[in-house]
This record gives C-alpha cells, structure tokens and sequence, in this order.
C-alpha cells in the first residue's frame, strides 16, 4: 500500500480560490428560551462565547437528511453539522477531517481511512469506523432511496447488489474502531473526491434507528459531528446551530449561533439583510442589481456550475431527440445571459461549465472541448443560424412552424432570475410556433415534482460536488436518481462507466469528452448559460469562504 498522508498531499479541487467578504450587521444575540420544530423549548446556553449570526441561503429545505438530500441549500447546513472523513478548505485544497491520513493500494482499488484519535458526536458518544460502514450502507439501502447512491457508491464493491436489498454486500468495513476500509470494484481516478461530499458524512445509528424518518426533523435526535449542532428549528421561520463542543477541532469555532432564516422571496431577504436582520444573502432581487453593482458588498463570483432546462424524455413530444433539439437550438443564449440575466453568468456553449479540470494539469475541460469539436457545440455568436437549423428540426419531426405541437408546459420556482428567462422561453419557443404555460411552484414543491418527472419541461440546475466532469455527466446515466430529465440511453451509461472505471487519466476525460458530445447531440437537456453566484454580505463580517461548488462556511466567522 501507498501512505499518503493528507497534511503532505493537497489536491487542488479547482483552480477558483475565492473567499467572502461584505454585508451589513451581524445579528443580535439570541435571547430567551427557543421552540424546536417539534414544540418542545430549549433553554440557551449561559456563558457562550462567540458571534451569533444570521444568514440566508434559501428557503425551508425540502430536507437535511445528508442520505436523502440533493439540493445546495440543505447542504451548506449539512456540512456546518456535520463532517466528512476528507474536507476540502478555504483554499479548495483536500486536507483531512474525521481522517487524519489514508492508503490506497497499488491496484488503486482499496482504500484504507485512519480516523482521528476521541472522535465524538455531538452528544458525547463515542463515535468510531463502524458509524462509517452504517452510513454508507444506509446511503446504499434502496429503502432510504437516496438520490446520491449511485454517484457516491456506484464503484464501491458490492454496490449493485446492495442497491438490489442486500445492503451488506457494500464493500465497506471497520477492522477496529479507528479504521475504515471501503474497496472497490473497479478503480476509480476521484475517489477521494468523492469522500468530500456532504452524503458521505456518518450519522447516528442509535438516533436513525430510534427515530425512523423523523430522526433529521427534531434538535434534540439530529445528532452531528461537525463544528455545529442543531438546537432549533421552527418551519418558514429559521434553523439554528450552536458550537459542538464535543467536535474535535472545536476550539478553533468562533461562532456561537448560526441561524439560518428561511425565505424563498429574494424582496423579503434583501429587506432582511438592510434591516440588519441577517448580514448575509444569497437571494438578491434581481431588479436590485443594476444598483449594487461596484458596491462593496455585493459579490459575484464563478460557480463551478450550469444552468440548464429539463425536457422530460419519457414523455410526448419529447421522446423525439428532433424535438427537444430544435427546442434548444431555438434558444439564444447570448441574450438569456446578457440581458435577461443581465450579466450574471456566461452563456452556455457546450454542457460541463467553465473552471472544469481536464487531464493535463492546469487544462479545462471546457477548452478541450472546443478545441477537439472546433468550436461549441451552440454558436453563441451566430444565433440565426441556430434558429434555422431549430426550424428545420422541428419541421422534420411532423411540425413545421409548430403547427399540430401541444401546448408545453414549463414548471420553474420563482427565485432569481427564474420567472424572467421562463417568460423568455414562452417568446423564444412561440418563434417555432410553439405554445408555452409557465407554471410557477414553490421550491419546496417544485424540486420533489420535478425528480419525480412529474412534469414537461422544466428548469434545472447543477452546482459541481467536486472537480471531474463525471459529477456532472453521470447525472444523466439511467440510474442516476438525480436523472430528472428522465433520460436513458444504454450507449450513455456503458460510455460513463468505462469512463469511470480506468486509472488510465487521459482515457477518463477522453472517455467524458465523447458522453458530454452524445449529450448535446441527443439533446438530453438544454444547457442555458454557466452560473456565476451573487450575494450580499456585511463588509465586517471576516473569516468566512465562498467555495465555488456553491457553499458558504461560516464556522470561523468574526465581526470586526
């Protein structure tokens, strides 16, 4: 076996080091007794050192089970409850967690984690490696039916079958209680990318047991191991942390409180954050941002991730490849970044976004791409002749000048600049002569319908979890439960999979490369444009990290 210890071995998770800074006032210290979510009150603690602050990131979460969760909202308070065997620091830079250092074999197929030394949870208990295999497995349980499974433990041994009900086939194990083994069937080149991902944090078999579904809902069960740990939680209201004492690293946790306030209407949040309520925002109205711009508390920057729309593939008229070609085609993306979304972001040539890794160090895969087809795959700059070919497509699949095609139906939620490139589309598509409802769901409505495939079209995004284009690709693998488009192409999955499966590096962006064009060419979605994150943050509020996979970090915040 190969040593590598993680405070030698860095790996850069991208080449984006971005850090935040900006805002407006730090939130009042919270007072009296709190009411959790399940009515009970909870008295504060006495004597707490530290910055109580408020933020937004989002509305309620549809959920923080870290097994069941798939949206960057949930996550970024999964990752401030809890925390993985490998994190990834302000720096984007992989350094150890729960793990101080890791093996792996020559074969690249086993590898073996060695846990810190009194490791706890959050109510004092012991924590060990077998936590670790109970977690995995529960991720792997077809029962819990998490979205992340497959793109987390697909090439961990015994997956399939674990994934069939016989979730002890997973190749994980605890030869003691400081040692974790995961091996795999078949190598892969990010594994330990992959390590960083909130699913893959442990939790609590006595609480999970005990406590069924409802273990993730309550303060006093929503055990954690991270920096924080939750003490309330009212509905549409807020979700507040306070320092874990019991985390391993816990003296170098400034903040007391964190509350999360929870709101969906980005006018609500932006008068939250003047009022001084919150000092941070990530919901900012769009119509505010024309004002904000050279404002030393607004911040724009990249996010390692894409904005797309959702055909639903098993549904007519979108069963037709023609169809759902022409209906992206027909998109101008120059417009819908520049002027509908007025700036933020660039318009989308291809499918895996900007800031991407290839295989030589210090190249994009983005580049690649270009360089390999000769251009993009939509010419940005050329739109007319994109919209020809649209309506030539559509006129090939039975509807010249739309006539005889339904009315589409196009589902979004209304935050940023959602409604507005909805109403776009429904001026965009009626140039094919195509009809289009725009249904307006709130999100935590919209992201379940949406998995589910109940619905037509519908807008999407993906924020990558780390840096390997595979995060984004394998989504649209047959199996793939975070496949919203509902896409199945048996080419497509036997592609990914040998893409994945190789220590070879060059075969594995190369493989990705020609998956990414069968994607395109198929039109299995339709990419919009490359997302950049914008917010507003008090100027002295210090000590805190925007990442560019779409987190915040506020466990070292300070307040000058």
């Amino acid at each position: 076996m190969k040593k590598k210890s993680l405070f030698l071995v860095a790996i850069m998770v991208s080449s984006l080091i971005l850090s935040a800074c900006g805002g407006n006032k730090a939130a009042e210290p919270s007072k009296g007794a709190t009411t959790a979510a399940n009515g009970e009150t909870t008295a504060p603690k006495s004597g707490t050192a530290g910055l109580d602050l408020a933020v937004q990131v989002g509305p309620d979460p549809e959920t923080i089970d870290p097994a069941l969760n798939s949206a960057a909202d949930s996550a970024n308070m999964i990752m401030h409850a809890f925390e993985t065997l490998l994190i990834v620091d302000k720096d984007n830079k992989i350094v150890p967690g729960q793990a101080e250092s890791y093996e792996v074999s020559d074969d690249g197929l086993t590898y073996t984690f060695h846990l810190r030394d009194g490791l706890k949870w959050s109510d004092g208990t012991p924590l060990t490696a077998n936590d670790f295999v109970f977690s995995w497995k529960r991720l792997s349980d077809p029962n819990v039916a998490a979205p992340y499974a497959e793109d987390m433990l697909g090439y961990v041994k015994g997956y399939q079958e674990a994934a069939a009900g016989n979730i002890d086939a997973l190749g994980v194990s605890a030869p003691d209680d400081k040692t974790f083994v995961v091996e795999l069937s078949v190598p892969c080149v990010y594994f330990i990318k992959i390590v960083t991902h909130a699913t893959m944090v442990p939790v609590q078999k006595a609480s999970v047991e005990a406590n069924g579904e409802q273990w993730s809902l309550k303060p006093e069960t929503y055990i954690s191991n991270g920096p924080l740990k939750m003490i309330e939680w009212v509905p549409g209201s807020h979700v507040t942390f306070t320092k874990n004492e019991n985390y391993w690293n816990a003296d170098k946790v400034t903040i007391n409180t964190l509350k999360f306030v929870l709101m969906e209407d980005a006018n609500a949040a932006y008068s939250a954050y003047r009022t001084g309520e919150v000092a941070m925002i990530k919901d900012v109205p769009t119509e505010e941002i024309p004002s904000l711009q050279g404002n030393e508390e607004f911040h724009v920057a990249p996010n390692v991730g894409v904005s797309y729309l959702d055909f639903n593939n098993q549904k007519e008229p979108f069963t037709n490849p023609d169809v759902r070609k022409a209906l992206s085609l027909a998109i101008d993306r120059d417009y819908v970044s520049n002027t509908v979304m007025q700036g933020i972001g660039a318009p989308a040539g291809n499918f895996v976004p900007q800031g991407v890794s290839d295989a030589e160090s210090g190249t994009y895969f983005e580049d690649v791409t270009r360089k390999n087809n000769g251009g993009d795959f939509f010419n940005i700059k050329n739109h007319e002749e994109d919209l020809k070919k649209a309506k030539e497509l559509l006129a090939k699949a039975g509807y010249p000048d739309g006539k005889g095609f339904p009315v589409v139906e196009y589902m979004t939620n209304d935050a940023g600049h959602n409604k507005a490139v909805a109403e776009y589309l429904q001026n965009c598509w009626k140039e094919l002569g195509v009809n289009m409802d725009i249904k307006i769901v709130e999100w935590g409505t919209f992201a379940p319908t949406r998995r589910a495939g109940d619905y037509l079209t519908a807008r999407d995004a993906w924020s990558l979890d780390y840096d390997d284009p595979s995060n984004l690709l394998n989504l649209l693998k047959s199996t793939s439960g975070n496949n919203s488009a509902q896409y199945k192409n048996p080419e497509l999955d036997k592609l990914l999979d040998e893409a994945n499966a190789t220590l070879d590096v060059k075969e594995h962006y190369a493989k990705l490369h020609e998956a990414e064009n069968m994607i395109l060419e198929d039109a299995a979605i339709a990419p919009l444009n490359y997302r950049n994150e914008f917010w507003l943050q008090n100027t002295k509020l210090k000590g805190t990290w925007y990442s560019p996979f779409g987190y915040w970090f506020f466990q070292y915040a300070t307040m000058e």
